[in-house]
């Protein structure tokens, strides 16, 4: 009886890898410049499933290397290109896409063509110093975070699993940029005085807003319910001309921003 073929030894070996820094040899290489996404299957719904979309192949590899050492995170596929990325989401179940942000310059509507097409999707774009990218644009198309290339390990893994839990992500470097690019839309700002009277109550769920609070922490904090949380919210954003907690978090942290001199 002839013996049965095993499948090929890299799929076998991405399915579930040891957790050492020596397993991550044995996941396939990229190829240059992106082409086919890499396959590193090994599904587990448990899990953080990632698309690393980034141009430089190294950069791949340091991340991947970063991802392996934790037991909540998968990355499913790596590509080069945003043709690639376009390739991997349809064909690779992703809860999260860590994103290059060179990939999208001047293809900003790339975010919201990935959402429409997984709704549920959540997306991290990475940015360098010299990126030219309206970062309340990205916000405002459904980013859940925006970070600088040069974020630690261990912050980049906070990152992610903040974003895959469902809040919205302001790296402390970055949060200058976005203010004053929130400053500059003609629209986006009126001032604090005039709008109604904000209530002691209010004041404190704005602050717990801002602090990165879920409903549900900010209920514990000030021992109401969620719903009540919810329906001091609605009345901030009437107050403020805000529409969600993006645009409070940013209308407040401008507020509380010192004002430039001449």
């Amino acid at each position: 009886m002839q013996e049965k073929k095993e499948g090929p030894k890299r799929f076998r070996e991405a399915v579930a890898p040891p957790k050492s820094i020596t397993a991550l040899k044995l996941v396939a290489r990229d190829s240059a410049g992106g082409g086919s996404p890499s396959d590193d299957k090994g599904q587990d719904n448990t899990k953080i499933r990632i698309l690393l979309a980034d141009s430089e192949t190294i950069y791949r590899a340091g991340i991947l290397k970063i991802f392996a050492l934790e037991d909540d995170i998968l990355v499913i596929a790596r590509v080069g290109t945003l043709s690639g990325l376009h390739n991997a989401v349809q064909r690779f179940p992703t809860d999260l896409v860590l994103l290059e942000g060179r990939l999208i310059v001047g293809a900003v509507n790339t975010i919201s063509e990935l959402i429409r097409h997984v709704p549920k999707l959540k997306i991290i774009v990475q940015l360098s110093q010299d990126d030219q990218i309206n970062t309340v644009e990205l916000y405002r198309r459904g980013v859940g975070g925006i970070i600088p290339r040069s974020i630690s390990a261990d912050l980049l893994v906070k990152c992610v699993r903040r974003i895959a839990a469902g809040e919205i992500w302001i790296d402390n470097e970055s949060i200058n940029s976005v203010i004053e690019a929130y400053r500059s839309q003609e629209d986006a700002l009126t001032s604090l005085r005039t709008q109604p009277p904000l209530s002691p109550k209010e004041l404190a769920v704005i602050t717990y807003v801002t602090q990165g609070m879920r409903n549900k922490e900010i209920a514990m904090q000030l021992g109401t319910s969620e719903q009540v949380i919810k329906n001091y919210l609605r009345k901030i954003y009437d107050k403020l001309g805000v529409s969600d907690r993006l645009e409070l978090t940013l209308y407040w942290l401008n507020l509380q921003a010192p004002d430039k001199g001449p």
